[in-house]
């Protein structure tokens, strides 16, 4: 992971004004950065905090599997996802499909505000990081 980091921008319809808000508090520290953004979101974030943000596909058209195929590549480095957890999302299998990439590849997540804040203000944020990625190789190679 280098320093400067790829970062998914990702709120359901619920916590979008919730992610806005932090995006803009932290747009300082998150301009030295590649950002990504779901469909509706990008397009916010890059409108109301002057930031680039590349657009995906939204959510529930592939723009989750859009962003887990990205960390299946290692093409992504933190995904900061505000997700709702009070309204049943139409593609909640992607959004689960997601996380579990996310763990799979061992890429720091912050589904709220409070570990958005850890993420961004730990000192590992601007410097080169190497997680350490499980070997998954015996379940790969096992017999069916």
């Amino acid at each position: 992971m280098k320093s400067r980091k790829r970062i998914a921008l990702v709120a359901h319809d619920q916590r979008k004004g919730d992610l806005v808000s932090w995006v803009k508090y932290n747009a300082d520290r998150l301009s030295d950065h590649e950002l990504y953004g779901t469909g509706t979101t990008g397009k916010i974030i890059s409108d109301k905090c002057a930031l680039d943000v590349y657009r995906l596909k939204s959510g529930p058209l592939g723009g989750d599997q859009q962003l887990g195929a990205m960390i299946a590549n290692g093409e992504l480095d933190i995904l900061i996802f505000f997700w709702d957890p009070m309204t049943t999302q139409p593609h909640d299998v992607d959004v689960k499909a997601l996380l579990r990439m996310s763990v799979l590849y061992n890429i720091p997540v912050a589904c709220n505000r409070s570990s958005a804040d850890f993420i961004i203000s730990s000192s590992l944020f601007n410097e080169e990081y190497d997680p350490l990625i499980k070997d998954y190789s015996k379940y790969i190679n096992r017999e069916a």
